[in-house]
């Protein structure tokens, strides 16, 4: 390669590189946008935010690939466009009703662990090779959503249960919303594994395809999708630009730069929704999510920087993923 093919390369990983880190900012703010809400049925909150969501990536690829590629997108997703379809459909109905059964410190370090999931539900279904330093990093993620999971009683009756006392009272059934976070790993797992075995799968199409179905299960589940003016703002924020827009940012970056580095720059969103909330709404997490979390998201940092240094290299000159 030249230097000019060279330098137009290295412009593109950096253009990549901030669109992902972008996204996952965005991402960051979708607990702390949701916590402004005071709808009580969160099946409404669902509807408008995945209507919101799907309608901004459509325009999204109408924009960018005009009506009849669109349409040809959706034509030929195939089923793992669906099975695409179906993880985000489930993952973003999954995170709105967990929030309201747990923290968002709970629910985003769970879904961190979504990268060593993957790699351990490929080994499982395609025997894909894992190292040992990968198992490790397996262990470690389980180790620490376990931790979250069991949550206070681990930690109750020592110096360390007072920290959990505020959690427990706000959320007496936390649990719910632990395991709710567990789902969206796992279905987001399944997801990657797909995109990973069918290279030429576009994630856009499944994902707003996904939104459209998330809206109209929950209108189905909804006791009333009537919501006030100021409302409807905050769900069009949340919708379109929390998770529209973010998805729109992540799939065009992610085309420009190695997996495991676009995987290491949406740790971001790990580390930075917890503390948003904790700003603007003082929700602190207890003591188990601050100790299983940091376990998980070592492990996840640890692995992903690994593969990124065995990678890089060979992957520097390639797409790595579809949108």
């Amino acid at each position: 390669m030249d230097k000019a093919g060279a330098n137009t390369a290295l412009s593109h990983e950096r253009l990549g590189a901030t669109l992902v880190f972008l996204s996952a900012v965005i991402w960051s703010f979708g607990g702390a946008i949701a916590r402004f809400l005071t709808i009580s049925d969160s099946w409404t909150i669902v509807f408008w935010r995945a209507l919101f969501a799907g309608l901004f990536l459509l325009g999204f690829l109408l924009l960018r690939d005009g009506p009849r590629k669109t349409f040809a997108l959706y034509r030929t997703m195939g089923i793992p466009g669906l099975l695409v379809a179906f993880g985000f459909a489930t993952a973003s109905t999954c995170f709105v009703i967990a929030i309201s059964y747990t923290t968002v410190a709970n629910v985003v370090l769970i879904q961190a662990g979504i990268p060593l999931i993957a790699a351990l539900m490929a080994w499982i279904l395609f025997r894909e090779r894992i190292a040992p330093s990968t198992w490790i990093a397996i262990g470690a993620v389980i180790i620490g959503v376990a931790i979250m999971v069991l949550g206070a009683p681990l930690f109750s009756g020592g110096a360390l249960s007072e920290p959990n006392t505020a959690a427990a009272s706000t959320y007496p059934n936390a649990w719910i919303g632990n395991l709710l976070a567990l789902t969206i790993a796992i279905v987001f797992a399944m997801t990657t594994v797909v995109t990973r075995r069918f290279p030429n799968v576009r994630q856009t199409p499944g994902a707003s395809a996904g939104c459209f179905a998330a809206a109209l299960f929950a209108a189905s589940q909804a006791g009333s999708l009537s919501v006030t003016t100021g409302e409807l703002g905050i769900l069009f924020v949340f919708g379109a630009l929390n998770l529209g827009l973010g998805m729109a940012l992540f799939v065009t970056g992610a085309r420009l730069i190695p997996s495991a580095f676009a995987a290491l720059l949406g740790t971001a969103e790990t580390v930075l929704g917890p503390v948003w909330v904790a700003i603007i709404h003082g929700e602190i997490p207890g003591i188990e999510t601050m100790v299983g979390g940091g376990i998980v998201l070592a492990a996840l940092i640890a692995y992903l920087a690994s593969t990124l240094r065995k990678t890089a290299p060979a992957l520097s000159g390639q797409q790595s993923q579809k949108a």
